[in-house]
């Protein structure tokens, strides 16, 4: 018997350790995807690890209307660590519920109800966030959807002026488009995305589950272009690899008492494991360490495509953000790396090996996985 909505993989795996997963067989596979970025800091890091133990032997559930000690340095963290004003924080368990909340928060506060995402995006797959999901694979079999939404092309500043208008409620953005195959936004689109929605008081969101947390070189991707979202929506790796998601709010956008909730919003075990994964993040410099390292990963693998001719049209990304588009299927690529060469990475499309590796690894693992892909493309 298996989990009918997921293809499983022929890998079943026990254990891992810092950017190593070891299957039932005892293989070591190098993990170059942390579970599309969920683990940041690796797998069972100590600090983690013993935060969730502690609380756990403490208070494992109480719902949110009763304050917990834990829960409140949740919030105080990440209003602390988001960027600008963005200090109204709720919490919940995943990505699609924060761009969920986001929807519901951004229509309060506009009274409007368009909303405006692009082509390629991806913001979940609940009805709600899966009507701002392009791709037609992920929709069509449960349409319809939420209305009420268009779609513009991806980095083109002058039609979404055209479209963003007085009944536009939000325009969500991905500073990074992750699923839509690793292209990072030109810093002229987001300013101008900024300047759009200010002009037809909407709120302009950014989707940065993915990109967050140092991913891309920065604690957020929207530092690098100096421009402050309304509502900024992060989850994946907020507590290495436990279910965490935040939408954090400027006033204006902030909800009143009872507008939303979530049974499991800020569990105390889950705010433990963030608690210590925000820490560590900080401490550790984990987004320098991602530009750094993710620096030095692309340009190894375009040298590697340069002097062996590999059948690559384009490496491209941000920090430990990285795309490699291919010339023949992504997938096949993937499974030849798994198998033969003990390497998980991830797809972002058809032709798009997608590279999201814990944020601790170091330049021998680059090297690694670069040896890995040119054996593989070889």
């Amino acid at each position: 018997m298996s989990g009918f909505v997921f293809s499983e993989k022929p890998i079943t795996i026990e254990s891992g350790e810092g950017a190593t997963l070891t299957s039932d067989d005892g293989t070591e596979y190098l993990d170059f995807g942390a579970s599309y970025a969920c683990t940041p800091l690796g797998h069972d890091h100590p600090d983690v690890t013993e935060a969730i133990q502690a609380q756990a032997a403490e208070l494992t559930y109480v719902q949110a209307s009763y304050p917990t000690d834990v829960r409140t340095e949740t919030y105080e963290k990440l209003a602390h660590l988001a960027p600008g004003d963005l200090d109204n924080v709720w919490l919940c368990n995943s990505g699609t519920e924060a761009n969920e909340a986001a929807m519901k928060f951004a229509r309060s506060a506009t009274d409007s109800t368009k909303i405006v995402a692009t082509k390629r995006a991806f913001h979940g797959r609940t009805m709600g966030a899966l009507a701002l999901t392009w791709k037609q694979k992920y929709k069509a079999p449960f349409e319809p959807l939420a209305g009420g939404v268009e779609f513009v092309e991806y980095g083109d500043s002058d039609e979404l002026a055209e479209v963003v208008d007085d009944d536009t409620a939000a325009v969500f953005l991905e500073p990074v488009q992750g699923e839509g195959g690793i292209h990072p936004a030109d810093v002229a689109y987001l300013e101008d995305a900024r300047e759009i929605t200010d002009e037809e008081d909407a709120a302009l969101v950014f989707d940065e589950i993915q990109t967050g947390l140092g991913r891309t070189g920065t604690l957020w991707a929207c530092e690098q272009a100096g421009v402050t979202p309304d509502i900024l929506t992060t989850a994946k790796g907020v507590a290495n690899g436990l279910p965490m998601g935040a939408t954090l709010c400027a006033d204006w956008i902030a909800a009143d008492p009872g507008d939303h909730g979530s049974t499991f919003s800020g569990g105390p075990v889950v705010c433990a494991a963030a608690n210590a994964t925000l820490d560590a993040v900080v401490e550790e410099d984990l987004p320098a360490h991602a530009a750094e390292v993710g620096e030095y990963l692309q340009d190894s693998l375009t040298e590697a495509v340069e002097d062996h001719d590999l059948p690559v049209r384009e490496v491209r990304g941000e920090g430990l953000m990285i795309g490699v588009e291919v010339k023949r299927g992504a997938n096949r690529v993937l499974r030849d790396l798994a198998v033969s060469e003990q390497v998980l990475a991830l797809p972002a499309g058809r032709t798009v090996v997608r590279l999201l590796p814990p944020l601790i690894i170091e330049q021998e693992h680059a090297d690694a996985f670069v040896d890995a892909f040119v054996e593989v493309l070889s």
